[in-house]
């Protein structure tokens, strides 16, 4: 996997630019598994199995890839405790914890317009 490095130029931070970190990093945080891993997470640590049960539907797979990439983007922190067997816990950094107020405000906006949403869904839908 290429990733773009960060130069310092404002490119690098326009998220309207195809070829920007910006646009990368968005790209990769913002889907469903990342922000409900973010929202479970909260202020708590957590092992594997205990966020897997928290994030209903995630595959073990999917809980993976996501832990991976958050942690690569600095938003989640790894603790492997060591015990037999390993002991491994997640929690989220202070840039993790920075994004979970977004993440909360999404879930706000959610609960919100939820009854909207749901009236233009059937209106849609016909």
């Amino acid at each position: 996997m290429v990733t773009k490095q960060f130069s310092g130029s404002p490119e690098d931070a326009d998220l309207r630019r195809a070829d920007s970190l910006a646009r990368q990093i968005f790209s990769d945080v913002a889907n469903k598994w990342a922000f409900l891993i973010i929202e479970a997470l909260g202020e708590r640590t957590l092992r594997f199995s205990e966020l897997r049960n928290e994030v209903e539907g995630v595959s073990h797979k999917m809980l993976t890839q996501n832990l991976r990439m958050l942690e690569r983007y600095g938003l989640v922190e790894r603790t492997v405790h060591p015990t037999v067997p390993p002991r491994v816990e997640y929690a989220l950094t202070e840039p993790g914890r920075a994004l979970r107020a977004t993440v909360d405000g999404m879930c706000g906006w959610t609960h919100q317009y939820l009854g909207d949403i749901e009236a233009a869904r059937r209106r849609f839908d016909g």
